[in-house]
C-alpha cells in the first residue's frame, strides 16, 4: 500500500519540473531518505545535476550533493518512468496568456504525457499556482481520459500550493507550513504523510479548491497592499512627503500595521499573475472583482511612472529621453537572486527602447539574459560592468542587490532614479526618488 511505503520512506517520488519549486523539493525528499526521479524537458538541467552542479544561484552546488548520495536521485526527460513511481508532484509553470488569462498549457501537456503511464494506487499532487477548480476541472479529466483509470478510486489526487520564496534565509520548505487539500479522505491522508516527512507542519483543508484558493488569497493580499503603497507614493510625492519615511514610522506600531513597500512594478512568479487568475475565474461565476482589478491597474501602471521619472531626471540635465544612454541596475525581480520571472526590468527596458533610449543592464547574478516566454528581443543581452557608470546619462535602480555599493555608484554617476529607496541614506542632489 502507498501509505506503508510513504511511512517507511520506501515510496518512489517523482517530481515533474525541476525549476525554482521542483528542485528544492527533490533535494528535501532525497535528504529525507526517499528515492526521487526528476522529470524535466530541459536535458541540460539533468546533465548539470548529474555533475553535482546547480543552475539556480541561491541553491549552492553543496546542496546538490544530497541528490547524488546513495543513488537516490535520477533525472530524465522520459515520462514513461512514471509507471514505477508511487507519488508524483507536478511543479510546472502557470503563466498568463497575452490577454492576461490563465495559460493551462503546461499542466494539460504534462497530464497528457503522464496519463498513459499512470498505474493504480499512485498519489498525484499538483503544486503549480492556479485558480480554484484546476485540479478537478483540468487535471483530473486529462488524467482519467488518458489512463482509463478513475481519480480517487484507482489513483489519488491532491493539491498543495508551493510556498517558495527564493533565497529566504528565515523560512525553508522544512519550516514553512504546507497547505494540503484533496477531494478524497485517502488522498488527503497520503499527501499529509508524504509532506510530513519533509516539513514540520502540515495544514489540511477540506478540498483541492480551498487549497488552490489559499495560495491565490495569500498573493492577492500582497498585490493589493503593494498597490496601496504605490498609490500612496504618488499622492505623498505631490505633497512633498517621503513615503518611505512614512512607512518606517508606521512600522513602529506594534499592532494593526504590516509594512509593504512601493516599487517599479510587480515581479516574480506569483504576485503579478495570481490576482488575474482569480479575476478570470470570478467572471465565470458572474462576479466582478473590482478591488483586485483596481490594484492590478495600479501595479501594472508603475513602469510608466518610472519612465516619467526618468524623463524628469534627464530634463534636469538638459537631455531628452531619445538617444539617451541609460543603465538599469538589477534584472532579477528581487534582490540577491538570479530569478527573472516577470521581472519589471524587462518591461521598463522595452518602454525605454520604444521611446528611442539606448539601454544596458547590470546584474551581478545574471551575466546574460536567458530565453524567456516574453521579451525575446533581449535574449543574449549581457550585463555590463559598473566601472563606467559616469558614461551613462542616467542610472535607474530597479533591484537593490546588497552587493551594490550605492554610495560609490552615486558618486560616479550623473543622475540616478531610485525606485527601491536604495539610496535613501545618501545625501545627494543627483538622486531622484521614484
Amino acid at each position: 500500500m502507498p501509505l506503508k511505503k510513504i511511512k517507511k520512506k520506501e515510496a518512489r517520488i517523482g517530481i515533474i519540473g525541476l525549476g525554482y519549486v521542483g528542485l528544492p523539493l527533490a533535494i528535501e525528499f532525497c535528504k529525507a531518505g526517499f528515492s526521487v526521479t526528476g522529470l524535466d524537458t530541459d536535458q541540460e538541467k539533468i546533465n548539470l545535476l548529474s555533475q553535482g552542479k546547480s543552475y539556480i544561484k541561491h541553491i549552492p552546488d553543496e546542496n546538490i550533493k544530497y541528490l547524488n548520495q546513495g543513488g537516490r536521485f535520477e533525472g530524465n526527460t522520459n515520462h514513461s518512468s512514471i509507471s514505477y513511481l508511487d507519488c508524483i508532484l507536478i511543479c510546472v509553470p502557470t503563466p498568463l496568456s497575452k490577454n492576461r488569462e490563465p495559460d493551462m498549457s503546461y499542466i494539460i501537456s504534462t497530464a497528457q504525457k503522464m496519463a498513459p503511464h499512470i498505474v493504480k494506487n499512485q498519489l498525484i499532487i499538483l503544486e503549480s499556482t492556479t485558480y480554484p477548480g484546476t485540479t478537478q476541472e483540468v487535471l483530473l479529466p486529462e488524467l482519467e481520459q488518458g489512463s482509463g483509470l478513475k481519480a480517487n478510486k484507482d489513483f489519488y489526487l491532491a493539491y498543495s500550493p508551493e510556498r517558495e520564496d527564493p533565497n529566504n534565509k528565515e523560512y525553508s520548505i522544512a519550516t514553512t507550513p504546507k497547505v494540503i487539500g484533496s477531494d478524497d479522505a485517502k488522498g488527503l491522508e497520503l499527501a499529509d504523510n508524504l509532506y510530513s516527512a519533509i516539513t514540520q507542519k502540515t495544514v489540511l483543508v477540506s478540498s483541492t479548491k480551498v487549497a488552490e484558493a489559499t495560495k491565490l488569497t495569500e498573493n492577492v493580499f500582497r498585490a493589493v497592499n503593494i498597490a496601496l503603497v504605490n498609490e500612496l507614493k504618488v499622492i505623498y510625492e505631490k505633497m512633498g512627503i517621503d513615503v518611505w519615511e512614512v512607512i518606517e514610522a508606521c512600522s513602529t506600531k506594534p499592532f494593526g500595521f504590516m509594512p509593504f513597500y512601493p516599487g517599479p512594478g510587480l515581479g516574480g512568479h506569483c504576485i503579478p499573475i495570481d490576482p488575474f487568475y482569480l479575476t478570470w475565474k470570478a467572471r465565470e461565476h458572474g462576479v466582478t472583482t473590482r478591488f483586485i482589478e483596481l490594484a492590478g491597474e495600479i501595479n501594472t501602471s508603475m513602469p510608466d511612472y518610472v519612465i516619467q521619472k526618468i524623463v524628469f531626471a534627464l530634463n534636469q540635465e538638459g537631455k531628452s529621453l531619445k538617444n539617451s544612454s541609460i543603465l538599469l541596475l538589477g534584472l532579477a525581480y528581487k534582490k540577491n537572486i538570479d530569478d527573472t520571472r516577470e521581472s519589471v526590468t524587462f518591461k521598463i527596458m522595452e518602454l525605454l527602447e520604444e521611446k528611442g533610449a539606448i539601454t544596458d543592464y547590470n546584474d551581478p547574478h545574471i551575466p546574460k539574459v536567458k530565453p524567456t516566454r516574453k521579451y525575446k528581443q533581449f535574449v543574449g543581452k549581457k550585463s555590463v560592468p559598473l566601472q563606467k557608470t559616469n558614461q551613462y546619462d542616467c542610472i535607474v535602480v530597479l533591484t537593490d542587490h546588497t552587493s551594490y555599493d550605492f554610495e560609490l555608484i552615486v558618486n560616479q554617476s550623473k543622475i540616478i532614479v531610485d525606485t527601491r529607496n536604495a539610496c535613501g541614506s545618501i545625501k545627494s542632489n543627483k538622486i531622484i526618488k521614484s
